[in-house]
């Protein structure tokens, strides 16, 4: 987040009316579609350093793990079980469409242009 981001933010106690709640929910929104586009750029990543290696686009062990962080991270943040289920079941979301595109990425780009990956999370 930027100074100008953290200098205009307030919170929510401080918002004395409902236009200043959704300008605050406006920028939380803005900053998330940020973090999620700056995530992607590491997903993109990956899948080229996955590309020489065995390792394919599913890994079911870091899924779980990430999932596991996000939601113990909303449960120390206080936020109610319902909602730490809302964020686990996104974030699962989330990793399933980045799982497909760096299957994809593996398939078009195999090593040396050859395709690679199954379609189902494993490695040819």
């Amino acid at each position: 987040m930027t100074m100008d981001r953290q200098q205009a933010a307030k919170t929510a106690p401080e918002c004395r009316d409902m236009s200043e709640v959704r300008a605050e929910i406006d920028r939380i929104d803005a900053t998330l579609v940020d973090l999620i586009a700056e995530r992607f750029g590491y997903v993109d990543r990956a899948w080229q350093l996955k590309r020489n290696t065995p390792e394919g686009a599913h890994v079911p062990w870091r899924i779980q793990q990430v999932i596991d962080k996000v939601k113990g991270r909303a449960r120390d943040r206080g936020l109610p079980p319902d909602i730490v289920d809302m964020v686990g079941a996104q974030w699962k979301t989330m990793i399933g469409w980045f799982v497909q595109y760096e299957e994809e990425q593996l398939r078009q780009n195999g090593e040396a242009g050859e395709p690679r990956g199954n379609g189902d999370g494993t490695v040819a």
